[in-house]
């Protein structure tokens, strides 16, 4: 049975994300005194906790409502807005205290009282006692019932507003649970790669604002998709240029949450245009994948516009050239736009997880490292290096620890004929593998480093 849903609404700059990342205990919608940052309808569970028992809701934040937006893409923030309410259950409806009402405020609030669903009046900004007297002015609105009074950036009124929030939805059915995602697919990329369309896509539904105009996204939007019987996050990122590139404060942070959701995705979909050329930005991207191990398929986008007589091989050796550090990634060949090989490149992204979480048992394991090194030697400079034995520490990425009489002997070209043998003879052809090496001598502590 799907969550009951809350939606956040109110005008620009009330603290409709503060609010959302405080009741989700994140920082996923992007916080700043800029007018109209959150454009996207961003969305994430949220654990109500009151007298009533522990509740999970699925939470949207919404754009400002009335907001002219600087890109003139108010019609699509607005479409958004439109089925964030259509969807939920419960409406917050956030007002700004200190500014009092004014005339956008009375217009949403006689929006609201159409749509015939239960509201709450949240009275933000509430910092001392000089704002605590504004509150009843607000009843003037004639909706929500009793404000409520709130410091969301200070974490004031918060268990009261639960509170309310528990009261006002929906019994739950006897099914009710939060859905676990079986795993979480990051879609990076520069600007203008399609990232939006493709979410879209394989979402089957539109989600996030698709505009030619660069830097349309901003947050990094989570997408929860159901498909035969399990749940797969999607997560929509802004798109990266150069850092000296940055215009404002709303465009580091995007920046920032590009790199955060590569971190907590379990396949990392890089995205670029394959009628461009590979640029600096997808290069970086590529050494923050690599050097976090993350488990990555490559996507060349817009391949039905590429100029004819060019032949996936061929893009294949020109992307290994470019991006070297990622020669073992697969490569699918797609059209956002036009649904070709969307949901072929969805299945290469879950095979890839289920490769990743996979275990090499310790026997099998042995048998592979030490056969490789009756082929070629690890020693260095005369001394005669002995590998003890192996064992599997971790999965997603795989992470091998290695036992040898002395790691210092074991460079990092030994380590990656290892990580080739291992490739060929195992299911990890296609992710990333990582060595831990360790000292273990007789009698010894055992000490080693990371490679």
């Amino acid at each position: 049975m799907p969550l009951p849903r809350v939606a956040i609404v109110g005008r620009p700059n009330v603290g409709k994300s503060t609010l959302f990342n405080r009741l989700t205990g994140s920082r996923i919608a992007i916080v700043e005194p800029t007018p109209g940052v959150t454009r996207d309808r961003v969305s994430a569970p949220a654990r109500i906790e009151s007298d009533f028992g522990t509740r999970t809701v699925e939470l949207s934040d919404t754009g400002g409502i009335g907001v002219v937006d600087r890109d003139d893409l108010g019609v699509d923030v607005e479409r958004e807005i439109t089925r964030a309410l259509e969807r939920c259950d419960l409406v917050l409806f956030v007002v700004d205290t200190r500014a009092g009402i004014v005339p956008d405020d009375a217009h949403i609030a006689q929006r609201l009282r159409k749509l015939q669903k239960p509201v709450i009046l949240v009275c933000n900004k509430v910092e001392g006692e000089k704002q605590a007297w504004e509150v009843d002015a607000f009843r003037a609105l004639g909706i929500g019932g009793e404000p409520r009074a709130i410091s969301a950036q200070n974490n004031e009124g918060i268990s009261d507003l639960e509170e309310d929030i528990q009261r006002l939805l929906p019994p739950p059915g006897p099914d009710e649970e939060p859905l676990t995602s079986a795993f979480k697919l990051a879609v990076v990329g520069r600007r203008n790669a399609g990232k939006s369309t493709l979410v879209n896509a394989l979402a089957r539904e539109e989600r996030a604002i698709v505009s030619a105009i660069p830097g349309t996204t901003r947050d990094a939007l989570d997408v929860q998709v159901q498909r035969g019987g399990e749940t797969f996050t999607l997560i929509d990122t802004a798109g990266v240029r150069k850092k000296t590139k940055h215009e404002d404060a709303i465009e580091f942070f995007s920046f920032a949450r590009s790199y955060r959701a590569m971190r907590r995705a379990d396949v990392v979909l890089l995205l670029f245009d394959a009628t461009e050329r590979i640029s600096a930005v997808e290069k970086r991207l590529a050494r923050y994948i690599k050097d976090h191990y993350r488990v990555v398929l490559l996507g060349a986008n817009k391949w039905d516009l590429v100029r004819d007589g060019l032949e996936p091989e061929d893009f294949r050796a020109y992307l290994d050239q470019e991006l070297p550090g990622l020669a073992f990634a697969p490569i699918s060949f797609l059209s956002a736009k036009n649904g070709l090989n969307v949901a072929e490149t969805f299945n290469l992204a879950r095979e890839l997880h289920a490769r990743a979480i996979s275990r090499i048992p310790t026997g099998e394991l042995n048998r592979i490292l030490h056969k490789a090194a009756e082929s070629r030697s690890p020693g260095a400079r005369g001394n005669r290096v002995k590998i003890h034995y192996a064992t599997q520490a971790e999965s997603s990425p795989p992470t091998f620890v290695l036992f040898v009489n002395d790691s210092r002997n074991i460079g990092k070209d030994y380590l990656r004929y290892l990580e080739n043998r291992l490739r060929e003879l195992t299911p990890l052809a296609e992710v990333p593998i990582r060595f831990v090496v360790r000292d273990k001598r007789d009698g010894d502590d055992e000490k080693g480093r990371d490679h």
